[in-house]
């Protein structure tokens, strides 16, 4: 395929990147860029905080204020879009922030946003921040890829056997 006819049947006119400050969300944001680039798309770079999984409690079982959790996430999620949108400034990209506080599914939240917003094409990691609950959960981008409105290009970890690989 030719450069010139990179956009030839295709119409991606907004493309949604979540992030969370992980290497996978800035390499999978990088992708997301370029690809703006070719398609002369914006962009919207998303991130999430989600509801503790768990649940906190103070003496004698009372509910424990969770203000100190949602102030570091927001300020997390807030330097995860900024960093993000310099990426998208020095890629001559047209791109917005939007951090979405607090929710219960990060999924929902993902795949409601990009429905609301008529995004063409979400563009994310295999990996975030939570490897761990990767475990316990099931991926984030899986569920995405599942109940997502629009195409789904998830970008595989740097260096994975996959990525790696050639083809």
């Amino acid at each position: 395929m030719q450069a010139s006819n990179v956009n030839d049947g295709v119409k991606v006119r907004l493309v949604l990147v979540p992030v969370d400050g992980s290497k996978s969300a800035e390499r999978s944001a990088k992708i997301a860029f370029q690809l703006a680039h070719a398609y002369n798309a914006k962009v919207i770079v998303l991130s999430v905080i989600a509801s503790p999984g768990f649940s906190f409690s103070g003496p004698a079982g009372a509910p424990a204020d969770l203000t100190e959790y949602y102030k570091l996430g927001t300020a997390e999620a807030r330097k995860a879009v900024e960093s993000s949108l310099a990426l998208a400034k020095e890629a001559g990209v047209d791109a917005r922030g939007e951090v979405i506080e607090p929710v219960s599914s990060t999924v929902g939240a993902i795949v409601e946003f990009a429905e609301k917003e008529k995004v063409d094409l979400i563009v994310m990691g295999t990996r975030g921040l939570g490897g761990f609950k990767k475990l316990l959960l099931g991926s984030v981008s899986t569920g995405v890829v599942s109940h997502a409105h629009c195409s789904v290009l998830v970008i595989r970890e740097a260096g994975s056997a996959q990525a790696s690989s050639s083809t």
